[in-house]
């Protein structure tokens, strides 16, 4: 059943209120801990038992820091880095160059810097190398160092791996594994054949301080002291949420934690983006994600590999501004031809059809590095695996991302192992491919087939999931506060989504572009803002700048907004309905 009867909204989804059990376990919760019902529906959706809701309001990292020696090759990783310290040894680091990436690469470089050494950083270009690590690269560091760590890549690279004679290769990584392992010394992945997958929620940068802890352990019996790891969690924060890791188990308290230590301004690297970014409040998961981290990534996409890794480890202030500087507008660039990729993509999948269990587009020279975006859009549009693919002469590169319930990783690699691919890997969520211009089509029917066993394209539109009804006068920073204390929110722990039902229209303006910035009331005085971003884009927007009085159901997520020293709460818009037209 519909809720607030609304079966098609201006955005075309179907609204959905919390389940029955949710709701009485919030009831019971509420009864049980005193706490608001606000929250406690929010605790109750996240699957927080009531017995244990104080304790998830307070997450710490003594409790909830696995043991680092659970992980396969821990032991081996840890003591051989540690070697590499002892012997004062060349040691370079082999990085992906995504967020993950980047702040993994940030931490070893910030680790072995605070003992005296210094480590080559090798970030593979994104057009002439692809991702991981390859022949050429690996041999050439292996002539010139001792220990090659290759992070957030590496688990299916063999060949490049056994290309790298004379060095040691200790892998961290989080990627999907295959049946069998490259030869290196250690692969330290949660997500390897033969791993429990308790962890397999962890990302890269979350593996290296998993292996960093280990470090720290065997320094302590052996009576020394290491660098300071809690000090490092804002890399490992920004790198959970850029990744859309799942917020659960130790993620969450990664990223609490970690943002407590971004809100220090002490990285010279982060605080020089922060300030390119205006970001003048206390960061959160959501600025990890939409802020801070698409513009790490930007050096990655369109630019120079490194630049996002060097920026993260830089202890030069003018050198992090100049670089930071640069990355905000590799990042503008990206979001232009982001946007042209985009239209031609959407305008083939409609073409095509976004009704099968797979959504698909391929286009001469579409840009490697926006492609993974783009994919990222048609998913959220269609509720639907996606891929998009840049093709460039005999090949093509792309990127897929997937739904809930549905590993795309899985289906990939398989493509690959029947010979439809070039190569290809990833994980649940996400994956990257290499195929020949000549199997496209095949492929991604093959890809198709796999992705329907599992459901796929089932289901319509998203539906729009919420929490509850709030009225204007009820949003308020203290009800803010006790709410965010159940966060941080992100992948796998939605923020909750209210309802303000029957309001009037104060207030609507455009912003820039595309964007709508309202106002707007209950009748009985109190109001609140709201801002929509896109909005003009579609629907959404000129039905509510044009509302001609008439009255909508508007459903968003709240947010503190702080302006001029003055803090207040605003609804982040997201999809509305007229109250007239609700049944």
């Amino acid at each position: 059943m519909s809720f607030l009867g609304v079966e098609t909204s201006l955005t075309g989804r179907r609204w959905v209120g919390p389940a029955a059990d949710v709701t009485r376990l919030a009831e019971a919760m509420a009864q049980q801990t005193g706490f608001v019902p606000a929250l406690c529906q929010t605790l109750a959706r996240l699957g927080v038992p009531a017995e244990e809701a104080k304790t998830y309001l307070a997450p710490t990292l003594r409790d909830l820091l696995p043991d680092p020696r659970s992980l396969r090759d821990m032991e081996t990783a840890a003591r051989r880095v540690l070697a590499s310290v002892e012997r004062r040894e060349r040691v370079a680091v082999f990085a992906d160059y995504d967020v993950d990436g980047g702040t993994s690469a940030a931490l070893l470089i910030d680790w072995f810097r605070q003992q005296g050494r210094e480590v080559t950083l090798y970030i593979p270009d994104r057009i002439d190398e692809g991702y991981g690590p390859n022949d050429a690269a690996m041999s050439d560091l292996a002539a010139g160092h001792d220990l090659i760590i290759c992070v957030d890549c590496g688990t299916l690279s063999h060949g490049p791996i056994a290309a790298a004679k004379g060095a040691d290769v200790v892998v961290l990584d989080h990627h999907l594994g295959g049946e069998t392992l490259p030869e290196a010394l250690a692969v330290v992945n949660p997500n390897r054949q033969d791993e429990s997958g308790d962890l397999a929620h962890l990302c890269a940068a979350a593996v290296v301080f998993l292996m960093l802890v280990e470090a720290g352990r065997q320094m302590r019996e052996a009576g020394r002291r290491g660098p300071d790891l809690m000090a490092m969690l804002d890399l490992v924060a920004l790198a959970t949420v850029a990744d859309v890791a799942p917020l659960i188990g130790v993620n969450r308290a990664l990223v609490r934690q970690g943002l407590k230590v971004m809100s220090r301004r002490e990285r010279v690297g982060l605080v020089a983006l922060s300030d390119v970014a205006r970001l003048d409040t206390a960061p959160t998961s959501y600025h990890l994600g939409f802020v801070l981290g698409p513009r790490v990534n930007a050096g990655g996409r369109i630019g120079q590999a490194d630049l996002g890794a060097r920026l993260l480890a830089s202890t030069e202030v003018h050198e992090a501004q100049a670089m930071a500087e640069r990355l905000d507008q590799l990042n503008t660039e990206r979001r232009e031809i982001e946007g042209a990729v985009r239209a031609a993509a959407l305008e083939q999948a409609e073409a095509r059809g976004l009704d099968g269990p797979l959504v698909w587009a391929a286009g001469e020279g579409w840009h490697p590095g926006v492609v993974g975006i783009v994919a990222s859009r048609l998913k959220e549009m269609t509720n639907r695996p996606s891929v998009v693919i840049g093709l460039d002469g005999a090949e093509g590169k792309g990127s897929g991302r997937s739904v809930a319930g549905v590993d795309l990783g899985a289906s990939i690699q398989r493509l690959a192992a029947e010979g439809l691919l070039v190569k290809g890997g990833g994980h649940k969520m996400a994956a990257g491919l290499t195929v020949a211009r000549d199997k496209l089509d095949a492929a991604m029917e093959r890809l198709g087939e796999l992705l329907e066993r599992q459901g796929a394209g089932q289901g319509g539109a998203v539906d729009l999931r919420l929490d509850g009804i709030l009225m204007p006068g009820a949003a308020s920073l203290e009800l803010m506060e006790q709410i965010e204390a159940a966060g941080p929110f992100g992948a796998g722990a939605a923020a909750p989504r209210y309802v303000f039902p029957d309001v009037q229209i104060l207030l609507a303006k455009q912003v820039g572009q595309s964007h709508l910035k309202i106002s707007f009331g209950d009748g009985l005085g109190a109001r609140i803002e709201a801002i929509c971003f896109g909005a003009l884009d579609g629907p959404l927007g000129p039905a509510l700048r044009d509302h001609g009085g008439k009255r909508f159901h508007l459903a968003g997520r709240l947010e503190v907004n702080e302006w001029n020293g003055r803090r207040s709460v605003q609804l982040r818009l997201e999809d509305a309905a007229a109250a007239s037209d609700a049944a």
